[in-house]
């Protein structure tokens, strides 16, 4: 079995975060879960981690206005683990209201967090649909991700 942590990330959001039937939210019985699941406990604990670091960051969110005219400028560890298709995809999003610059960084923040070498369009897809769960006032911005991510809608044109 080759799951990585964006694997449960999926797992937990179609099992936990997407439904009201399933309100267990006990973290020990969800690892368990996981465990019976399949998943490797040093990637569930990643993902747990993940998740916490999420959270933690969310809360601590403050960046100056900008401009929109301002443009993100990318280090070269980010352009080497987020190819052109993923930054084109963070552009997109952005510029059609889905990510607002505060989000945006969160969402690279936590993509580069990924125990990946390269970060792909799919798997930053979920990323932003993480992020974006639990945001206050963003809940048009998450319908607008959760469609993209499920229906596989082609997200901008080259």
């Amino acid at each position: 079995m080759n799951e990585n942590v964006v694997d449960i990330l999926i797992y937990l959001y179609e099992n936990y975060m997407d439904s009201d039937q399933n309100s267990s939210s006990d973290q020990a019985v969800i690892h368990e879960e996981l465990i019976q699941a399949g998943f490797p406990e040093s990637e569930v604990e990643k993902a747990f981690q993940w998740m916490e670091e999420l959270a933690q960051r969310q809360g601590a969110q403050a960046l100056p206005a900008q401009t929109s005219s301002s443009i993100r400028i990318y280090t070269e560890n980010e352009m080497s683990r987020l190819d052109s298709d993923c930054r084109g995809l963070l552009l997109f999003l952005e510029h059609n209201g889905i990510l607002d610059p505060a989000n945006r960084e969160l969402v690279i923040d936590r993509a580069m967090a990924l125990d990946t070498y390269q970060v792909g369009v799919e798997e930053l897809k979920w990323v932003v649909l993480m992020v974006l769960i639990n945001q206050p006032g963003q809940e048009s911005a998450f319908a607008q991700m959760e469609d993209l991510v499920y229906n596989e809608v082609p997200a901008y044109l080259h």
